[in-house]
């Protein structure tokens, strides 16, 4: 009698905290709906075979929202939250990769999905849900990545 293989359940993700440099106001940030709750969130996915998860973080923010960049190799942080999935919810853990914003597609997978808002980087901290999301961005030194 064979062994029943189980499959190797994922809990982490690579995220994209989206940034420009803000004439005013120091860094925006770029914040997109959720597809299924509609909430302020950042692009993020599955780590991919064969790409950086840094670079897999960029593939996720061009996906969902177009946007092309220069992506950091390093996080600037990591925040927990429930996915829900099918059947239940799965606690995951999301690496979060600075990519500054260099230009937007008007065509791009995910097109026409979700709204999108540049908000000043405290400002966003705000309008995110997530806690661990929230105090992610607004403590991300994405000043210095600006330069």
């Amino acid at each position: 009698m064979g062994k029943k293989k189980h499959r190797k359940r994922r809990v982490r993700q690579v995220g994209a905290l989206v940034y420009r440099s803000g004439a005013e106001t120091g860094p925006e940030i770029l914040l997109m709906s959720s597809r299924e709750t509609g909430r302020a969130v950042i692009p993020k996915g599955w780590p991919m075979r064969g790409k950086s998860d840094a670079k897999a973080a960029a593939v996720e923010a061009w996906e969902e929202a177009g946007v092309r960049g220069r992506v950091g190799r390093r996080p600037v942080g990591t925040y927990r939250y429930w996915k829900r999935l099918d059947d239940h919810f799965r606690l995951l853990r999301v690496d979060v990769f600075p990519l500054r914003a260099a230009g937007a597609d008007t065509d791009f997978p995910e097109r026409g999905e979700r709204r999108f808002a540049w908000l000043p980087q405290g400002e966003a901290a705000l309008v995110v849900d997530d806690p661990e999301l929230g105090a992610l961005i607004r403590d991300a030194d994405l000043g210095a990545l600006a330069k």
